[in-house]
């Protein structure tokens, strides 16, 4: 990872491009848990578009802060250290995966309302649309039952999982993810100004299909989807598939 762009406390530079050499500029936002260093090697992939990692309070770099478990306090925050890396006059993309899908839209409606120019595509990554919560929440358990919980997503370690004094420092951000991620809710139907590419794990068990689907009604412009091999944590498993994908979603936009 390039730290060239590190003083901004939200997003991180992923590789050595700068903003005005690249075809366009791509933000990715991580899964509940998540952090840039999820997303290692992700950057040097993309060899004509800067790439940006959002950074979440409560991990990594950012541990010593306390993580937010409010979309709207958190959107804010990412918003406004936003237009200090860009200014949203270059062709950009939002990717986010599960939790992320949910920051990605709900940033996208800030900046609309602000007056800028939403993404050029939004790629929602294991994510259902915004009109379906979540359906068996796990954020408000106890800690042992919210630990069981996560090993439903294969998405933390299990060497953190059954370590009791790593896990019990990683609950406090994880369980504010998941509350972000689950208590999420939103039936207003705000359309966004973006193309969007599903992504869906053809085993995850986590959502359903219309699910995934029903994005097509947040969006004025173009909505396609496909399937990646694996469950809801494909991201991590077939890496190389959704980087193909992005790319992929991109390029054609680009060549337009």
């Amino acid at each position: 990872m390039n730290g060239g762009d590190n003083l901004n406390r939200c997003f991180v530079s992923g590789n050595d491009l700068e903003v005005n050499e690249s075809k366009c500029i791509i933000f990715i936002f991580p899964y509940a848990g998540g952090g840039v260093s999820s997303f290692k090697n992700w950057g040097d992939q993309f060899m004509f578009n800067k790439v940006y990692f959002a950074q979440y309070p409560g991990r990594e770099n950012r541990f010593s802060e306390k993580a937010i478990s409010n979309i709207d306090i958190l959107v804010k925050e990412l918003f406004e250290n936003m237009k200090e890396i860009f200014d949203f006059k270059s062709p950009y993309y939002f990717f986010g995966h599960s939790m992320g899908t949910k920051i990605a839209y709900e940033l996208a409606l800030k900046i609309k309302e602000n007056g800028l120019s939403n993404p050029d595509g939004i790629i929602i990554s294991a994510g259902r649309a915004p009109c379906y919560k979540e359906p068996n929440p796990i954020y408000h358990l106890d800690d042992e039952e919210f630990i069981e919980g996560l090993r439903r997503y294969d998405g933390t370690p299990n060497e953190i999982l059954d370590n009791k004094d790593l896990i019990g420092i990683f609950l406090p951000t994880l369980r504010a993810d998941f509350m972000i991620d689950e208590a999420y809710q939103d039936i207003a139907g705000k359309k966004l100004e973006s193309k969007i590419l599903g992504l869906m794990g053809d085993i995850d068990e986590e959502m359903e299909l219309e699910e995934l689907l029903k994005w097509q009604d947040y969006t004025t412009k173009d909505f396609s989807y496909k399937y990646i091999e694996g469950k809801h944590m494909f991201v991590n498993t077939s890496s190389e598939s959704v980087i193909k994908a992005i790319k992929e979603f991109v390029d054609s936009n680009e060549s337009i």
